[in-house]
C-alpha cells in the first residue's frame, strides 16, 4: 500500500444547512471513496483539523475551517521515466517533466508525482510548484523553494509576467494553408467534466500558435498560451483540425484504457523565460526533452 506523506488538505465551505459532523462531510464531499475507508481513517487518527488534532467520528462540521488527511492507495502504477532537475536555487527549482507523471497526487497518483519525487530527492518537504502542466504533457514546471517569497514567484503567472512556449506535434496538416494564428475560445467543462468544451459568449482563452514545419503528413507547432485554462492548447490546435498526435481525449474522447507508454502526447512545455522578481535577473530555460518529430 501507498500511504502520502504529506497530508491533503480540503476547506469545509459555508452551507446553508452544514453537515452534522466532518466524517459527514468528507463521505459526501469524496464519493468514490467507500465510507469505511474514512471511518477507519479516522479510528485510526489519519484525518486532523486545522489546529492538527486528531477528528472523531462525532467532531461538529467548522465552516472555513480546513481539515487535513493522509492519502492513501492499495495499488499504485509505476511511471517508469525520470524526472529532470535543470536548475536550483535558494528561491526556485526548475524540473523538466517526464510524459504521464503528474505535477500533484491526485485520483489514481500518489507517489508517483513530480512534487512527491522531488521532495524525496532533495529533502525540500516545503517544495511547491507554482503552476501546473497536464500529467499527459512533458516538460518544464517550475518549484517555489523559500515560502517566504513564493507569493512573488506566483505573481509571475497571476499577471501574465512569464513567457511560456510549448511544442507540439499534429495530425494532418492545417487545411487553410496559414502559418499562424491567434485563437480565442469560451472553454468552459463539458461531458464529462474532464474534458473542455467551447461555449458561445466572451473569450476566456487566448492561444498564440505558429506553424514551425510540415512532414509526412504531420506538422510541428510553436504555441505561446496567452491564458491558463484547462487544456487549452490541446482544444484550440484540435480546432484548427490538427488535433495533437496521441490524444485520447481531443477532438473525440476515446475509450478509457491503461497508459500506453509508447504513445506520449506530443505536447512539450519546451521554454520558460522572465525577469526574477528577488534577483531581478532575466532568466530563461529550456526543455532537452524531443518530440517524435
Amino acid at each position: 500500500m501507498s500511504i502520502s506523506l504529506y497530508p491533503a488538505k480540503v476547506t469545509m465551505p459555508r452551507l446553508e444547512e452544514p453537515y452534522p459532523t466532518v466524517l459527514a462531510f468528507l463521505v459526501d464531499r469524496f464519493p468514490r471513496i467507500p465510507r469505511e475507508v474514512w471511518e477507519a481513517r479516522v479510528a485510526q487518527g489519519k484525518v486532523l483539523g486545522e489546529d492538527g488534532a486528531p477528528v472523531d467520528s462525532s467532531t461538529p462540521y467548522a465552516p472555513q475551517k480546513r481539515v487535513f488527511y493522509f492519502r492513501e492507495m492499495d495499488e499504485e502504477r509505476v511511471i517508469p521515466f525520470p524526472e529532470r532537475i535543470l536548475f536550483q536555487n535558494d528561491e526556485l527549482l526548475v524540473a523538466c517533466k517526464p510524459h504521464f507523471l503528474p505535477v500533484t497526487p491526485g485520483g489514481a497518483y500518489l507517489n508517483q508525482s513530480l512534487l512527491h519525487r522531488l521532495r524525496e530527492r532533495t529533502g525540500i518537504h516545503h517544495l511547491v510548484p507554482l503552476h501546473r502542466i497536464d500529467r499527459e504533457t512533458a516538460g518544464l514546471v517550475l518549484f517555489s523553494v523559500n515560502p517566504k517569497t513564493r507569493g512573488r514567484y506566483c505573481g509571475l503567472f497571476r499577471d501574465g509576467r512569464i513567457e511560456k512556449e510549448y511544442r507540439a506535434v499534429g495530425m494532418g496538416r492545417v487545411p487553410d494553408g496559414r502559418e499562424s494564428w491567434l485563437v480565442e475560445s469560451r472553454l468552459v467543462p463539458g461531458d464529462p467534466w474532464f474534458v473542455m468544451g467551447t461555449e458561445p459568449g466572451v473569450p476566456n482563452a487566448r492561444s498564440q500558435i505558429r506553424l514551425l514545419e510540415e512532414r509526412e503528413g504531420r506538422s510541428l507547432f510553436w504555441l505561446s498560451p496567452l491564458t491558463g485554462k484547462t487544456h487549452q492548447l490541446r482544444v484550440h490546435l484540435s480546432s484548427l483540425g490538427v488535433p495533437i498526435l496521441n490524444d485520447r481525449l481531443y477532438p473525440q474522447l476515446q475509450p478509457r484504457q491503461p497508459d500506453d507508454f509508447e504513445r506520449p502526447l506530443q505536447l512539450l512545455a519546451h521554454r520558460l523565460r522572465f525577469r526574477d522578481p528577488v534577483s531581478g535577473e532575466l532568466l530563461e530555460f529550456q526543455s532537452d526533452r524531443e518530440l517524435l518529430w
